[in-house]
């Protein structure tokens, strides 16, 4: 393995740490610390978004990173679309490559739920308490797939590194 390629996998491996890492997080810890912070539905939720808009600024980079460094860590397979069905690393890598998509919707999907727009209505109390909560569910369903895809493809990554 050359010095290159050892630092596009370190690459890989910080932006999947701060990725999983901060999904994990924003789920598991600041989710429920919410409910200690504010009394009202709309703050709550006023707070995760604007946290989520943070976490963002370094999430976005980080997915860009781990897809450019992943495309380049399995070029040599994908060069050879035959291997994808007919060997076991490459089924793994098709089922991971199905998951990224997967977890690329979900994201894009996430973000554009919850535009600009539609903080300033909460902040505001323009939605209906049954608008705003099925504005909740969804962005806690949202991030419940992402934390679970992300860490479905953790899995597929180590099962590539193991050579399986």
């Amino acid at each position: 393995m050359s010095i290159f390629d050892a630092l596009i996998m370190w690459a890989h491996l910080v932006a999947a740490s701060i990725w999983v890492g901060g999904s994990i997080f924003i789920g598991i810890v600041l989710a429920p610390l919410l409910k200690t912070i504010s009394d009202s539905a709309e703050g709550r939720l006023s707070i995760m978004i604007r946290v989520g808009r943070k976490f963002n600024r370094i999430a976005l980079p980080s997915l860009i990173i781990l897809i450019a460094s992943g495309i380049y860590n399995s070029t040599n397979l994908i060069a050879k679309p035959s291997l994808l069905l007919s060997t076991n690393y490459g089924l793994v890598l098709l089922t991971k490559i199905i998951l990224v998509i997967v977890l690329i919707i979900t994201f894009v999907v996430h973000v554009r739920l919850i535009r600009y727009d539609t903080e300033k209505r909460i902040e505001s109390k323009e939605l209906s308490p049954e608008l705003l909560q099925k504005l909740r569910s969804k962005i806690i369903t949202l991030g419940r797939i992402t934390v679970m895809v992300s860490v479905a493809i953790l899995l597929m990554a180590a099962l590539l590194h193991s050579g399986v």
